[in-house]
């Protein structure tokens, strides 16, 4: 999916760079890369650390999510540096990197569906949410999320394992899933799903924001919180956006060799870090500093410092 869409982009780009724009790429990718991975490290530790976010099932969510996007974004770079520097990689190292960077990306959008679920009730059932909201039914939920992406993703593995012989697992190929997954069938059973995907969440961020508005109006209110949710279900919306961006990739790829064949492994890189990269940083900025009480106990591991005044719970 976007990784392995990413990594097709990347193999196109290791032919025309030169040494140094190729070390230049490289060493920006992985020092943003780990940057934003250090950020995510720090709000799972302070998740760890504070008991008050431990028994939240709105936090327990959204770590899942961190998580999520830790293993995604640490796979995309992983088959973003090995294309350059191996260029072609053992066939089974490269399923195996497919299948977690594909598990990820489907995992994201069907996270924040539930999430938006979870604010709805909260909202407009406040009275009921401890009692539907549970820590045991909401590690039950991050379950069926894994089980729901593995309808997409296992069938396609167990498909190439049944169709070709073992001996293919020793060669080496370019990590792509268009390379690895050239069934016709296998292709269009991945595009189906994952519009049934995209398309099922949609309508879960828009029914839930609509019943949340309306909640709004109907107490003739113009209650924070109920503002507040509506403002993050619409900032999921957008998350929600900036992934279906990795589709557009091979129409990008188009577009950049028509426009700008000149500088199109430029500008294809480019596309690549805003798309594939950066997006990774909304669920921090989402968490770690519009929400004020997780903000307070991440500034002291942030920075690396102990704030006199807050302490563990």
């Amino acid at each position: 999916m976007n990784s392995s869409s990413s990594s097709y982009n990347v193999s196109s780009l290791f032919i025309v760079d030169s040494a140094s724009a190729a070390a230049a790429k490289n060493v920006t990718v992985l020092a943003v890369g780990i940057i934003i991975n250090y950020i995510n490290a720090t709000l799972i530790h302070t998740f760890r650390k504070h008991q008050i976010f431990v028994t939240n099932p709105r936090y327990i969510l959204f770590i899942h999510l961190v998580v999520n996007d830790m293993i995604q974004l640490t796979m995309s770079i992983s088959m973003f540096v090995i294309s350059y520097v191996f260029f072609q990689v053992n066939i089974f190292l490269c399923c195996l990197l497919l299948i977690l960077a594909i598990f990820t990306t489907l995992n994201t959008p069907i996270n924040l569906a539930v999430m938006a679920v979870e604010c709805y009730i909260a909202v407009c059932f406040p009275l009921r949410h401890a009692e539907l909201c549970t820590v045991k039914r909401t590690y039950v939920l991050i379950a069926c999320v894994w089980a729901l992406s593995s309808v997409a993703v296992i069938p396609e593995f167990l498909f190439l394992l049944a169709t070709q012989p073992v001996m293919v697992f020793y060669s080496t190929t370019y990590c792509v899933a268009q390379v690895l997954y050239r069934n016709p069938v296998s292709s269009q059973k991945r595009e189906v799903t994952y519009m049934i995907c995209f398309s099922g969440v949609w309508l879960t961020l828009v029914c839930t924001y609509f019943k949340i508005f309306f909640a709004a109006r109907a107490a003739n209110s113009a209650d924070g919180n109920k503002k507040k949710a509506r403002n993050t279900i619409l900032l999921h919306g957008f998350q929600l956006l900036l992934c279906m961006l990795t589709y557009l990739d091979p129409a990008a790829i188009r577009l950049f060799m028509l426009l700008l064949p000149k500088y199109y492994h430029h500008m294809n890189f480019v596309w690549y870090v805003v798309v594939h990269i950066l997006p990774r940083l909304i669920s921090p900025i989402l968490y770690g500093l519009r929400d004020k009480t997780f903000k307070q106990y991440l500034k002291k591991y942030l920075l690396c410092t102990i704030r006199p005044g807050i302490t563990p719970h």
